[in-house]
């Protein structure tokens, strides 16, 4: 009984992260320009450093990505 759990339970991580893996490199390369301006001139560096973040967050920065966020908003306490 446990190992169909345990087997289903791979089967939907290993979609989750092979969907979050697809959706990042396409984020990574041509998204950024239209999630954050400032990303846009990033180098390879800084991609490789938001990429696993990415992977795992796919789903929010996908419909980010779709809807057209623009930029991020400005802070408004007292520290800016």
């Amino acid at each position: 009984m446990y190992e169909h759990l345990i087997n289903a339970l791979v089967i939907a991580v290993s979609l989750y992260l092979g969907a979050g893996v697809l959706v990042a490199m396409v984020i990574v390369s041509f998204g950024l320009r239209r999630l954050d301006s400032e990303a846009e001139s990033a180098g390879i560096g800084f991609r490789m450093l938001i990429f696993p973040g990415t992977v795992a967050l796919w789903p929010i920065l996908l419909k980010r990505y779709v809807v057209g966020g623009g930029e991020p908003p400005l802070q408004k306490d007292p520290h800016r």
